[in-house]
């Protein structure tokens, strides 16, 4: 290429890529570096259903008591739901249950009696919170292999909550004639039944 055509390259503004910079590179980092990934997503404040009020009696239809009913006794953040059965009746605790796997029934229980106290400290998430197990090794966690494991117990504190909002939900439960019998029925669908031509 002469002298001239470079002149004039230059001038019109292109550049000379040196050939060094084109050949691949000849090492390559082992192990790729991990980037954050990025989250576009805002966290919102649920909004609860509008019939998912306290007080209300739903229909549990996932986990270990579903087809059971239970009375609504706090909506908690990130859709969750503090409910009882109460536990004399049909023997549900108080639990926190996700609000996507309840049905709202139109029956409603008074809940003013309940202690508020009660109801705030139970529904903290400390309150849910898991112990933390304490590895045993050694010859005492090798010969205790073989046995059974204990049985959980209670704790005394847990007991007398669900005592204390039991008693004020069973005072007002006494006032209808038909609710005991209605809470400690379990819902379940026969051959026929139509869910959803259903009013609950």
């Amino acid at each position: 290429m002469s002298s001239e055509a470079t002149t004039k390259k230059f001038q019109k503004g292109e550049r000379q890529v040196p050939a060094a910079a084109q050949q691949a590179q000849k090492y390559y980092p082992a192990e790729a570096d991990s980037q954050p990934k990025k989250v576009r997503k805002t966290v919102r404040p649920c909004k609860p259903r509008a019939s998912l009020q306290p007080g209300t009696v739903l229909i549990l239809l996932a986990g270990r008591f579903r087809g059971k009913r239970v009375v609504l006794l706090k909506n908690l953040p990130q859709g969750v739901l503090l409910v009882t059965g109460p536990f004399k009746v049909n023997g549900v605790p108080l639990r926190r249950v996700n609000a996507r796997y309840v049905i709202a029934t139109r029956t409603k229980v008074d809940i003013s009696s309940v202690d508020s106290a009660v109801v705030e400290k139970v529904g903290s998430d400390s309150y849910f919170a898991r112990e933390k197990k304490s590895e045993k090794k050694g010859e005492e966690a090798f010969f205790k292999q073989g046995e059974k494991p204990e049985a959980k117990k209670v704790a005394s504190a847990r007991a007398e909550d669900q005592k204390s909002v039991d008693k004020a939900l069973l005072a007002s439960l006494k006032k209808e004639p038909f609710l005991f019998s209605y809470l400690a029925a379990t819902f379940s669908l026969r051959n026929g039944d139509k869910p959803h031509e259903m009013v609950f």
